[in-house]
């Protein structure tokens, strides 16, 4: 896809969130049914399910998918296609990019410990691979438009308002 196609594509859609703003609110939404076997959850993502389970940091065996890793996957993906679409729109020769995230996790924390210990990502590091011959301000301004943008990163760097609800049935 080029620039003018990408650009035909969004248009009408930028042209309707303009008119009428509450267009542009989505509600997105993840569902997954705890396993009743194992310590496990299998989630539904739209393509397939993934079932996720303990890090085996935590006690798990690796067989089921990390949250933690799924979340820096989460990362990756919507940093890579984000910095694809930037790079479209601006008609940014890139040849080829790699996307690559990591974090660092203190499973103290998790597994409750140290009450010192955070329970969570200390720091998650974003790199970008890229080859391209673009000169390097145009490298920053793809780089700063794409965190910019990028749904997943934005929601990680602005903690965004959280809730819990519960509801509860009676068991068999």
């Amino acid at each position: 896809m080029d620039s003018a196609a990408l650009k035909a594509m969004q248009a009408p859609l930028k042209e309707a969130y303009r008119g009428d703003a509450g267009s542009a609110l989505i509600t997105l939404r993840a569902k997954g049914s705890v396993d009743d076997q194992k310590i496990a959850c299998k989630v539904e993502t739209g393509r397939a399910i993934a079932e996720a389970g303990l890090h085996p940091a935590t006690g798990g065996s690796g067989m089921e998918l990390c949250s933690g890793d799924m979340l820096l996957e989460a990362l990756v993906a919507c940093a890579g296609v984000t910095l694809k679409a930037v790079a479209t729109a601006l008609d940014f020769k890139l040849a080829g990019a790699t996307v690559e995230a990591e974090g660092d996790l203190d499973f103290r924390g998790t597994l409750g410990v140290s009450k010192e210990a955070p329970v969570g990502f200390r720091a998650i590091r974003l790199r970008f691979d890229m080859q391209t011959d673009e000169p390097q301000d145009r490298i920053d301004s793809l780089i700063k438009l794409t965190e910019r943008y990028c749904v997943v990163f934005q929601t990680l760097n602005t903690k965004p308002e959280l809730s819990v609800a519960t509801n509860v049935a009676a068991a068999g």
